[in-house]
């Protein structure tokens, strides 16, 4: 089979399953099911394999956070490539400038050079008012060039600043959870180790709560997908509101959140969690266009204090592990690890 037989084979196959398991073909979906297909990403193929072969549900908000997983990476290289390629340019068009004014301040000199040589002469009054009006039209010229050279540094400069706000932008967008606003998994990943980092070195607490949406299939499935999508923005809305400064939000995966709390002790983020809980159940889930109230939202959550010995996938399963006991407590409630400390509605 050569190398376009392959590529229809894997386009056909990405689509097949694509068509069986109901997820819509748009080129960003198309994308990632044929990187599972191809199998060239082990990673996306595991994941999505696993899925197709539990018949789980290709939701938006899990193919969404696919795509932001797996390749978000791969858009910020293409910015920053082209990042690169735009400095390049706007910095030889300075190099050009700058050697043009060189050679423009080299043949003014020899003008002043010839002139002086001239002027330890004999000279007749015509020779020179020639001789002055020389030296004028060369000084009013090289004052031309030297405006038009500060024009032209001045324009790459600008140019390079305006690529630099684009790169930060695009940055910053990479690390932004599309559908909520909130920091993403990319984020989130990073800023644990450097949290985790940090803490160490100051010798300082350092508290980590994941949450999850509780019965969250149920809205989606009750409801549709966009009601889905305005769930998980309310959440995160209601995360921001009680996460400030130093801390850190971020949509963990799916309809899985977490909280990074730097400087903060096991009571005080399990405090926090708590009031996060009570924020989020005290929203009215209400449909646009009838006003009708759908339900009301409730999350679970587990609250893990970071030890000596962990690296940021301990401290992750145990506040996993904190979650899932939450789940089984009959959810709509916060569990620390403190000896199954348990902070919940009344």
């Amino acid at each position: 089979m050569n190398r376009h037989e392959r590529t229809q084979a894997l386009a056909k196959t990405a689509l097949a399953v694509m068509a069986e398991r109901q997820v819509p073909p748009t080129p960003e979906n198309y994308q990632l099911f044929f990187a599972y297909a191809a199998g060239e990403n082990p990673a996306v193929s595991k994941i999505i394999g696993d899925m197709v072969a539990g018949r789980r549900p290709f939701t938006p908000a899990v193919l969404e956070d696919l795509r932001e997983r797996f390749f978000a990476a791969a858009r910020e290289d293409k910015a920053v490539e082209n990042f690169g390629t735009g400095v390049q340019g706007a910095m030889n068009a300075v190099i050009e400038t700058l050697q043009a004014a060189g050679r423009d301040t080299v043949a003014y000199g020899r003008t002043l050079s010839a002139a002086s040589g001239e002027l330890g002469g004999d000279q007749s009054p015509d020779g020179l008012r020639k001789l002055v009006d020389g030296l004028m039209g060369a000084t009013q010229a090289m004052e031309s060039r030297t405006k038009d050279l500060e024009t032209k540094l001045q324009h790459s400069s600008s140019e390079i600043g305006e690529l630099k706000i684009k790169l930060d932008s695009i940055r910053k967008e990479s690390l932004t959870d599309t559908l909520t606003g909130i920091a993403n998994r990319k984020a989130f990943d990073t800023e644990l180790a450097n949290a985790i980092e940090q803490a160490r070195a100051n010798g300082e607490p350092l508290c980590l709560v994941m949450c999850d949406i509780d019965k969250f299939k149920q809205f989606n499935d009750s409801w549709g997908h966009q009601t889905g999508d305005h769930v998980l923005r309310l959440v995160a809305h209601c995360l921001s509101e009680n996460v400030k400064g130093r801390d850190t939000a971020a949509r963990y995966g799916g309809e899985e959140f977490a909280v990074i709390l730097r400087q903060t002790t096991l009571d005080s983020a399990l405090t926090l969690a708590n009031q996060i809980r009570i924020s989020v159940e005290g929203k009215k889930l209400v449909k646009k266009s009838t006003g009708d109230i759908l339900g009301t939202i409730t999350i679970s959550g587990g609250v893990a204090l970071l030890t000596a010995e962990d690296v940021p996938a301990t401290l992750i399963q145990r506040a996993d592990e904190c979650l899932y006991a939450a789940k089984n407590a009959g959810r709509n409630c916060i569990i620390s690890e403190a000896a199954g400390a348990k902070s919940a509605a009344a």
